[in-house]
């Protein structure tokens, strides 16, 4: 019994021993000048959650203060409670004959507030107060990351106690580096920086250009994904707090969650224009799209409810399970472009799954700069290989266009083929109804033939018929004597009806026109400028000065201004008036025309004015004269 409860109760014992383990059980981190920095992990922090965030830093207490402490079992430490204080303790070791100066840094640079209590004697303690919500300029290193200079006891190992205190959970990765080592570091980090922000305007600059090339929206799509994860890998960063808003804090609360917002929309309207998923896969354009709406509305639901609920990156995993498993489809149903893409969003998914795995704690080993910087280096690879895959569909769409030119060459040949064939059967066709012709052609000579003999016969009748003329002529010439007195009286006595003259004017349009070519047959001049150029007016057939803007209607300055009567009945009663030479009278006209004897009466009356007006000019105009009548120019 007692080898077995040593055998399973050793070991939990063990354990618990170590978590309560006092200070001097807590591994102290020696400052060692041959090497440059150092990343703390497992037992070399202590740590412990302060759940009503109110517990206070004691000196005059610290025996009290450390028994709170455990040892932390995790390679990186972790907040989780975003309600709660966690209070870290490290040791660092002295070491005689160091020459180097150091520092302290964090990597996060997301962490809300950052308190560091430093030793300056025993039991002494200095607080050093960092973090993002203060503003950038109280740093003592305008660095991204949070760094404090190391004031170690010459002749005795430092402990120093740290607090934090953020609105979502981070990773507390703190490094002891050495200063020249630091300022190495730093420049050789932003040195990168600048190339992978550069890449990105690059791609950027790339997509702009191919866009204004092929006026395609899905390159405006790319581009504004790049912008935003620029901007996101900014605020993760602490590039944007430094360069963007390093006096406006509060920014830091909720611009990384709208960085993200805007990349994973883009991501997804880039990947249904560039996988064409409307025509290759109109299921997964829905679903897409319902995605869209859906991370539309959490993302409103984080701006006016609560910014915390920006803390949840892992809902980004959707949008990108679905654009990965939307290229994977288009992919194996024959789309080529969705091969680049496809690998380009594998090394996506790699950085996210590190990415998630440390922010969930879940990363195994201890978290180093490069697993930190993971994720933007997948974001550049995938970057490349969606630029292969654009240029892999504009590869694609020439070749089609080429191919379809060769279909378009190979058509036209098949139709000159074609068109060939044609002419050949037409020929044919041609000689063949030729011959018909000739035999038709003989045919019809052999009737002519026979219409020769029936033309003597005609002739001899036609012989026969000349006597009887001449036996005709006398009546004929009394009756052609007869009918010029009768078409005499008939245009004197104006019997040409109104349904004749109807005929070549039958309506009002063709009234107006004939107006328009009469009045206007010699030029257009302007009355009020005399310009030369003119539009179309508002009424049929009317002209407005191009110059002056004075609108003349066709029947302005004629004889049939101001007449109310329709303009073809008017028309005739100028004919009758000139054919009867004004003897018509004005109840006949009535009669005639159908309209009140007053009214025919006055109208009469300015015709026969007009008449005796241009006698000389319509004398001898003949069956026209009529129409001279129309122009009036005394007419105002």
């Amino acid at each position: 019994m007692y080898k077995l409860l040593s055998r399973y109760f050793t070991p939990a014992l063990l354990l618990f021993l170590c978590l309560v383990n006092s200070v001097s059980a807590q591994i102290a981190v020696p400052l060692n000048d041959k090497v440059k920095q150092h990343i703390f992990e497992y037992k070399q922090v202590y740590y412990f959650e302060d759940t009503t965030a109110q517990l206070k830093f004691s000196e005059a207490d610290i025996s009290g203060f450390d028994k709170h402490f455990r040892v932390n079992p995790e390679p990186t430490p972790v907040t989780r409670n975003v309600n709660s204080a966690y209070w870290y303790r490290i040791k660092i070791g002295h070491t005689a004959g160091t020459k180097n100066n150091w520092l302290l840094e964090f990597f996060d640079q997301t962490i809300d507030s950052i308190t560091v209590y430093s030793p300056i004697a025993p039991n002494k303690y200095t607080p050093t107060l960092l973090g993002s919500s203060r503003p950038f300029s109280d740093r003592f290193y305008h660095h991204k990351n949070f760094s404090l200079n190391l004031n170690t006891p010459k002749d005795a190992d430092a402990i120093y106690y740290i607090r934090i205190r953020s609105h979502h959970s981070v990773n507390v990765i703190m490094v002891l580096r050495t200063v020249s080592w630091f300022i190495s570091y730093a420049l050789d980090e932003y040195f990168f920086f600048g190339v992978f922000y550069g890449m990105i305007l690059v791609f950027g600059l790339y997509n702009l250009m191919m866009f204004i090339a092929m006026r395609k929206v899905q390159y405006l799509y790319y581009i504004a994904y790049n912008i935003s994860i620029g901007l996101y890998e900014m605020c993760a960063d602490g590039i944007a707090y430094q360069y963007i808003w390093p006096n406006n804090p509060g920014w830091n609360q909720y611009a990384y969650g709208i960085a993200l917002f805007a990349a994973s929309i883009f991501a997804v309207l880039f990947t249904q224009s560039l996988l064409n998923l409307k025509v290759n896969a109109p299921r997964l354009h829905q679903a897409t799209s319902l995605v869209t709406v859906l991370r539309c509305l959490y993302f409103l639901a984080c701006i006016t409810i609560n910014n915390s609920w920006f803390n949840y990156k892992i809902i980004e995993f959707i949008p990108l399970l679905l654009a990965f498993y939307a290229g994977c489809y288009t992919w194996a149903t024959g789309y080529k472009p969705a091969r680049f893409f496809v690998i380009g969003y594998c090394f996506l998914l790699i950085g996210f799954v590190i990415k998630s795995c440390i922010a969930l704690n879940m990363w195994f080993l201890p978290v180093t700069e490069f697993d930190y910087y993971s994720l933007s280096v997948c974001f550049i690879t995938e970057m490349l290989f969606i630029s292969f895959a654009i240029g892999d569909k504009v590869r694609i769409l020439k070749k089609e266009k080429d191919d379809a030119q060769q279909d378009i060459i190979q058509q036209m040949k098949q139709n000159e083929e074609l068109k060939d064939i044609l002419n050949k059967r037409l020929e044919e066709q041609v000689q063949q109804r030729t011959k018909e012709l000739v035999e038709k052609s003989s045919m019809i000579a052999e009737q002519n033939e026979e219409l020769r003999s029936v033309n003597d016969l005609l002739q001899h009748q036609a012989e026969e018929i000349s006597r009887m003329n001449v036996l005709l002529e006398k009546d004929n010439v009394t009756l052609h004597n007869n009918i010029e007195k009768v078409t005499h009286d008939r245009v004197m006595s104006a019997e040409v009806d109104f349904e004749e003259f109807s005929r070549i004017y039958p309506d009002r349009e063709t009234c107006f026109k004939f107006l328009s070519d009469l009045k206007w047959e010699n030029a257009y001049a302007c009355r009020k400028c005399s310009g030369l150029h003119y539009g179309g007016g508002h009424l049929p057939y009317s002209r407005r000065c191009s110059k002056c803007g004075y609108e003349e209607s066709v029947i302005a300055y004629t004889i049939l201004q101001n007449t109310r009567i329709p303009i073809n009945k008017a028309f005739y009663m100028i004919f009758l008036m000139y054919s009867t030479k004004g003897k018509i009278s004005s109840h006949k006209l009535s009669e005639i025309l159908s309209i009140r004897q007053s009214t025919c009466w006055a109208y009469s009356t300015r015709i026969k004015k007009a008449m005796e007006a241009r006698k000389k000019e319509i004398k001898n105009a003949g069956a026209k004269g009529w129409s001279k009548l129309v122009i009036d120019n005394s007419v105002d």
